[in-house]
């Protein structure tokens, strides 16, 4: 028993040694096309990157740490010019931090210090939405809305109110879009006069939801309603592009899809890109200003905020997603991923959708494709679709909680951006062998139907 906490989602639980591009190989020399660019869409650039590695060195040969609290440094300059240089217009501050939990709690913060600022002490509730995932620190998770990973600190987290998600495969209004008159962004509105204006500071929502529904972006016209419905009611929009931000969706911000701004972007993952623990708070020109010309200073420091070392590895990382275009890159193969994964749900029975935005792609598991019924929880189908993965040399992403948040089942894949044709290629190749097997599984079949 190794003394180290594992996560033990899967019962093999190979022992990684050496990566390189898409691929990482084990200790027995085998090797694993990264579907899922790590743990939960991490390793942008893949694996084995030494100009990487080499901009690491240089600068802890240099300064590896600064004192945040009173100096700064040049690599943390760097990285928030090349930030704002991808931003939606408007934004001009970066506050750089460690994890994109950490990124999602300075929004809050700065949301709330800037409601105090302007004069308006009352604005303290935020509103997220069910089956969303902000984070695993207690402000994160207190606005976040996925059911497994809340209920066991329910008593521990703050004041949150929660609105229904924009999930198309499963409406909680039982509409259809364009119909429907998008009643899942009405219903912030509701919200907003339920509990009044007043005390309402923000509103936060993934553009494209990851973990928690795999892979469903909002529909089109979602959020620029948010948008309209936030400036009316002086309401601050928090963006969590943590998963879905700096390329992986085709753009370099998820929200560029929709057309408008946020006021506040929770960026992270891909931003250190597995090399290193970083991620950032974009700031809108509007609400800096708003702060700073009252002569407050934001309170939200960590210890290790702008990093020296996290701040090369991001700065590096952004010049490859401007240089290489690999947000083009990212539409393209994927639009031959969720092709492809069209195209086995229209062979494999236990697929009942599969949906997603560039090289974020989800899909989730039924035992009956006309009901849309999942499979019991208890059989937990996408860690053994994830088993047969792995067994087969594919990493996936196993998630529930696609109905209601407490059953349902499905995969998230997103390999790195720098994947080509024959890649997708042989990742939809394992993934639709793996799903046959498990659908071969007589306690599976037993089930389906």
């Amino acid at each position: 028993m190794p003394h180290a906490l594992l996560r033990h989602l899967t019962q093999h639980n190979p022992r990684m040694v050496r990566g390189e591009g898409i691929y990482l190989f084990d200790a027995a020399g085998k090797r694993y096309l990264d579907g899922s660019s790590g743990s939960s869409l991490v390793c942008n650039l893949g694996h084995g990157e030494a100009a990487v590695a080499e901009a690491i060195a240089r600068q802890a040969a240099v300064l590896a740490y600064n004192p945040f609290h009173c100096s700064h440094a040049e690599a943390y300059l760097e990285l928030a010019e090349k930030l704002v240089g991808i931003a939606p217009p408007g934004f001009g501050r970066v506050f750089a931090v460690s994890s994109g939990s950490e990124a999602v709690e300075n929004c809050l913060k700065f949301s709330r210090q800037a409601h105090l600022a302007c004069g308006e002490p009352g604005r303290h509730l935020v509103i997220g939405r069910w089956q969303s995932y902000h984070g695993n620190t207690l402000g994160a998770l207190a606005c976040g809305g996925h059911t497994g990973r809340r209920k066991k600190h329910v008593p521990q987290l703050a004041a949150a109110v929660h609105i229904p998600p924009a999930f198309c495969y499963r409406c909680p209004f039982e509409k259809t879009h364009p119909s429907c008159g998008l009643l899942c962004a009405r219903a912030l509105e509701s919200a907003i006069h339920r509990l009044g204006p007043e005390n309402v500071a923000a509103f936060i929502a993934e553009p494209v939801v990851g973990a928690a529904l795999g892979a469903v972006p909002a529909p089109p016209g979602y959020f620029e309603l948010v948008r309209e419905i936030c400036t009316r009611h002086g309401i601050h929009f928090i963006a969590d592009e943590v998963m879905c931000g700096l390329g992986r969706t085709g753009r370099h911000f998820a929200i560029d899809h929709w057309g408008v701004a946020p006021d506040l972007i929770a960026t992270g993952k891909g931003l250190g890109a597995g090399y290193f623990p970083m991620a950032a708070c974009l700031i809108a020109d509007g609400l800096a200003a708003a702060v700073e010309g009252r002569g407050a200073a934001f309170e939200g420091v960590h210890t290790c905020c702008g990093h020296l070392l996290g701040s090369r590895v991001g700065g590096l990382m952004l010049e490859r997603l401007v240089e290489r275009r690999l947000a083009e890159n990212a539409a393209r193969q994927g639009a031959r991923l969720l092709s492809g994964l069209r195209e086995i749900a229209g062979r494999r029975p236990a697929v009942g959708d599969v949906r997603g935005l560039g090289l974020m792609a989800g899909v989730e598991f039924v035992r009956d494709r006309e009901t849309r019924a999942p499979y019991p929880p208890g059989l937990r189908l996408a860690e053994r679709v994830m088993d047969a993965c792995l067994e087969r040399g594919l990493i996936v992403y196993p998630g529930h909680g696609t109905v209601e948040g407490v059953a349902g089942d499905h995969l998230l894949l997103g390999p790195p951006l720098i994947i080509g044709e024959e890649g997708v290629d042989e990742l939809l190749a394992i993934l639709e062998e793996a799903i046959a097997a498990v659908e071969r599984d007589p306690e599976v079949a037993a089930l389906s139907r």
